[in-house]
C-alpha cells in the first residue's frame, strides 16, 4: 500500500471493465493516488471513479474525447484547479480496428491514428506543461506488441503504436531536464473488452505455446502492475524505456 501515496494521476480510457485503464485507475487509487478518470463514456468513467471511492480512495470522473485538443486543455485545467498539480499521466485510451490494408479506408486509417497516436501527443504536450509546474512527473504511454513486430491486420494500429513507442523516447529526452520521465508499455494478449471486440480470442484461457511461450492470456492487472511501477518513485531512474508484458510473445 502507498506506492503512489498523495500523487495526482490522470488515466484516460478508464470506463471499460475489463480494461487496462479501468484496472490501472483502481490500482493507482488503491496505492494512494488521487485519480482523475476520463473517457468518452462518462457514465463508465464515473463507475470507475465510484469504485475507487468505495474502496477508500479519492477519484474524479470527467468526460473526454482524447482526439480533441480543447478537451485535453480543459481536462488538464480542471485537474490543476481541483488538485493543484499533476504527477502521473497514463495515456491509455485507444481503439483497435483490425483488417487487411486492402480493406481499410482512409477514414479507418485516420481514426486509428487520431485515437491511438495523436491523443498521446496532445496528452503529453499538455500533461508535460502541468508537470513542469509540479516539479516533475511520470508519463506512461500504452503501446502494444503490434508497435514492435509486424502483425497481420494491424497496419494502422501497429503504425500508431509504433509511433507511441518512439515518441515516448523523444519525450523522455525532452522531459528529463524538468524531471519528467516517460516510458511505454507494450501489452500482448490481455483479456479486455477491446481484445474481445478485436476478435483475436474468444475468452481468457490458454494460448498456443508456439505463439505465446507462457501459454496463457494475461489479465488487466498484469499491465496495471507494470504501470504502477513506472508511476511510482521506485522507477525514478527509468525513462525512455519500453516494457513488454506479453508472456514471451515477442521473444520467439
Amino acid at each position: 500500500m502507498g506506492r503512489v501515496q498523495d500523487k495526482i494521476a490522470l488515466v484516460t480510457g478508464g470506463a471499460s471493465d475489463p480494461g487496462l485503464g479501468y484496472t490501472t485507475a483502481l490500482t493507482l487509487g488503491a496505492e494512494g493516488a488521487t485519480v482523475v478518470v476520463t473517457d468518452i463514456d462518462e457514465p463508465g468513467a464515473e463507475r470507475c471513479a465510484a469504485a475507487i471511492r468505495d474502496a477508500g480512495g479519492e477519484a474524479l470522473a470527467l468526460h473526454q474525447d482524447v482526439t480533441s485538443e480543447a478537451q485535453w486543455q480543459a481536462v488538464i485545467a480542471r485537474t490543476l484547479d481541483e488538485f493543484g498539480r499533476l504527477d502521473i499521466l497514463v495515456n491509455n485510451a485507444g481503439i483497435a480496428v483490425l483488417m487487411p490494408i486492402a480493406e481499410m479506408t482512409l477514414a479507418d486509417w485516420n481514426r486509428q491514428i487520431d485515437v491511438n497516436l495523436t491523443s498521446v501527443f496532445l496528452g503529453s504536450k499538455y500533461g508535460m506543461a502541468a508537470m513542469r509546474e509540479s516539479g516533475g512527473g511520470s508519463i506512461v504511454n500504452l503501446s502494444s506488441v503490434a508497435g514492435l513486430v509486424g502483425l497481420a491486420t494491424c497496419s494502422a494500429y501497429g503504425a500508431a503504436k509504433g509511433g507511441v513507442r518512439i515518441m515516448s523516447k523523444t519525450l523522455a529526452v525532452e522531459g528529463a531536464p524538468d524531471n519528467i520521465r516517460c516510458n511505454s508499455v507494450h501489452p500482448g494478449f490481455i483479456w479486455t473488452n477491446m481484445q474481445a471486440q478485436a476478435g483475436a480470442a474468444t475468452g481468457p484461457g490458454e494460448l498456443p505455446r508456439e505463439q505465446v511461450p507462457l501459454g496463457r492470456m494475461g489479465e488487466p492487472r498484469d499491465i496495471a502492475n507494470c504501470i504502477l511501477y513506472l508511476a511510482s518513485d521506485e522507477s525514478n531512474y527509468v525513462t525512455g524505456a519500453e516494457f513488454t508484458v506479453d508472456a514471451g510473445m515477442t521473444a520467439i
